[in-house]
C-alpha cells in the first residue's frame, strides 16, 4: 500500500498563477487533492462531526423511519450497492426538495442536526463554486463558464457516511468507483480509509484536520476532454474503530447537458464525448444503488 501524499492546494491563493498551475497539475496527475484555507468555519465543521455521531448512534428503527427510496433519495439507507456489491456502510443524504416527491427528511429528537447539516452544505456550495471557477480558468474558459450548468436549481447534495467496525472479508466500506458529478468535497474524521488508484497502485489518503479532500468527477473529465480524469477510489472496511465522513457532491441542474468545452488548452483535439444529459445519466447511474441491474452506465458509454 502506498501512502505518499496527494497534492495540497491553498484555496486562499487561487488567484495566483502558481497556485492555478498547482491545481492543474493535481487534476491532471491525480484527480484528487486536499485543500487548505478553504474558508469553511471551524464551528460548522465541528457541528457536522457531532451531528454525524449523534445521528448514527440512534437505534436502527429510528434511522429507518426516515429511509430514502427510489422516489425520494433524501434520508437514511444501509443497503447501498456500488458496482453491484453491498457496501459496509450507513448513509444519510440531504439535498434540495422539489415540492413533489423529493423532500429532505429529518430525524426526530435531534434538535441541532438539521441546522448543522444545512449550514455545512451551504459552506460547501460556496467553496465548490470557487474551485469550479479555477478549473474553468485552467481549461482556458472564463471563470463562470462551467457554472452555467448549475444555477439556482442544481442537484448537489451532502452525504453523511458511517462505517461501522466490520470484518474486512465482508468487503469494502465503499467499493471502487468514480464520482458521477463535477466535484466532490470530502470531510474526513481522524480514521484513514479512503484510497485512490494511481499508476497501478492504491494510495491511502491520510486525513488532515485543516483540510478537505477534493476529487474531480465524470463531468469534469468530459468537460476537459480527458485532460482531467476522474480517479477510481474506494474506502476500506473499518476494522479497529468506526469511521465517519461527509462528501458533498457538486452536481449540475438535472436539465443540464455537458460536453467537452471548446478550449485550445491541449490543442484542437476532437471531442471525445458526445453531449450528455445529466438528468438521464444520473438516473441510469444511480438505479443500481438499490438492486443489481447489471452493468452500470459509465461515461465510457458516451465516448465518440
Amino acid at each position: 500500500m502506498n501512502t505518499n501524499s496527494i497534492p495540497v492546494v491553498d484555496v486562499a491563493r487561487l488567484a495566483h498563477s502558481t497556485t492555478l498551475e498547482e491545481l492543474d497539475e493535481a487534476c491532471r496527475s491525480w484527480g484528487f487533492f486536499q485543500v487548505t484555507n478553504h474558508g469553511i468555519d471551524t464551528a460548522a465543521v465541528s457541528n457536522l462531526h457531532a451531528a454525524m455521531r449523534e445521528f448514527f448512534a440512534l437505534p436502527m428503527d429510528a434511522k429507518r423511519a426516515i429511509s430514502r427510496t427510489q422516489g425520494n433519495p433524501w434520508g437514511f439507507y444501509d443497503r447501498e450497492l456500488t458496482k453491484n456489491t453491498l457496501d459496509q456502510k450507513q448513509i444519510f443524504d440531504y439535498g434540495p426538495g422539489d415540492g413533489q416527491l423529493r423532500a429532505p427528511q429529518w430525524p426526530a429528537g435531534l434538535p441541532t442536526f438539521r441546522r448543522a447539516v444545512i449550514d455545512y452544505t451551504r459552506s460547501c456550495e460556496k467553496l465548490a463554486y470557487k474551485l469550479l471557477a479555477a478549473i474553468s480558468t485552467n481549461l482556458g474558459m472564463a471563470p463562470g463558464y462551467l457554472s452555467r450548468a448549475f444555477g439556482s436549481s442544481h442537484s448537489s447534495f451532502l452525504r453523511l457516511n458511517y462505517y461501522p467496525v466490520t470484518d474486512p472479508s465482508n468487503g469494502f466500506g465503499v467499493h471502487h468507483h468514480t464520482d458521477a458529478g463535477a466535484l466532490t468535497l470530502l470531510l474526513q474524521d481522524e480514521q484513514a480509509g479512503l484510497e485512490v488508484f494511481r499508476n497501478g497502485a492504491w494510495h491511502l489518503v491520510e486525513p488532515r484536520r485543516d483540510a478537505l479532500v477534493v476529487n474531480v468527477g465524470d463531468i469534469v473529465q468530459v468537460w476537459s476532454n480527458d485532460r482531467y480524469r476522474a480517479a477510481l477510489h474506494r474506502v476500506t472496511a473499518s476494522v479497529a474503530k468506526p469511521r465517519f465522513s461527509a462528501p458533498y457532491f457538486f452536481c449540475p441542474d438535472y436539465r443540464a447537458t455537458y460536453e467537452p468545452v471548446p478550449t485550445e488548452i491541449d490543442g484542437a483535439r476532437p471531442a471525445r464525448y458526445r453531449p450528455i444529459s445529466w438528468g438521464e445519466f444520473y438516473r441510469l447511474r444511480t438505479a443500481g444503488d438499490y438492486a443489481d441491474l447489471g452493468e452500470e452506465v459509465q461515461i465510457g458509454h458516451y465516448r465518440i
